[in-house]
């Protein structure tokens, strides 16, 4: 190999690690609004565990693991768990290596294995949903999947509760469409002026559509729907 040569390759290794490290550590922020979240409410404990947020409220028998979105920092969806936790339903937000959830598939059953809940919901946004429905269905792990903006690429008989926005322009309808008959149990309730982004507190996201209501109004509909699915669990 002549000094050229190996000049060239030296130059492409470097700029493939720098890439590698701009792409890992670049990622959407959590906005104030939902970083206010971190010491709490009334009446709702928000505490650091080993492996992301404890969201603890009055209720003690249901809880949902939270998987985040692609490159989204797992505390800018507090607001939305922190109401429904108010509601009676323990939260869990997973902080994802990276905040790529790909990369911690396994880790609501950590949570899983050192609790002791009557029910576990998964629950996932955007890539997050992806993940949770794939370590649902490769460890027969959780009582219902909740997806948010997304769909599973795995066959999942479990109640399944997906919610996406109208407005949203990051979901891939296309395949969306074609994931649904993985889910045999599937309820869909689609919010109307609702986005990609406004299940958190993350600013825009590239791709995405604007929605025509408030991310107050797109969590509040979120959480219902969530209260009424769990409701049906029995």
């Amino acid at each position: 190999m002549n000094k050229k040569v190996k000049i060239a390759v030296v130059v492409i290794a470097v700029l493939a690690v720098a890439y590698s490290a701009y792409y890992l550590t670049d990622y959407m922020h959590a906005e104030p609004t939902a970083t206010s979240y971190l010491n709490g409410t009334d009446g709702i404990n928000v505490t650091k565990v080993d492996n992301g947020l404890f969201i603890n409220g009055p209720g003690n028998d249901t809880a949902v693991i939270f998987y985040p979105g692609a490159k989204v920092e797992y505390t800018s969806y507090l607001p939305m768990f922190c109401s429904l936790s108010s509601k009676g339903v323990d939260c869990y937000l997973v902080e994802m290596p990276f905040n790529i959830a790909f990369l911690g598939e396994n880790e609501a059953g950590k949570i899983i294995d050192t609790t002791n809940y009557s029910r576990y919901i998964l629950c996932g946004h955007s890539l997050g949903g992806v993940v949770a429905s794939s370590y649902m269905a490769h460890s027969g792990k959780g009582d219902g999947l909740i997806m948010l903006a997304g769909y599973s690429t795995e066959n999942i008989t479990k109640p399944t509760l997906s919610i996406y926005g109208s407005n949203d322009g990051n979901l891939n309808r296309k395949s969306y469409d074609e994931a649904k008959p993985h889910m045999s149990n599937m309820t869909e309730y689609v919010i109307d002026g609702g986005n990609h982004a406004q299940f958190g507190y993350y600013g825009k996201q590239p791709g995405d559509n604007s929605a025509s209501i408030t991310p107050e109004n797109q969590q509040n509909q979120t959480v219902t729907k969530i209260l009424e699915f769990i409701s049906r669990l029995g």
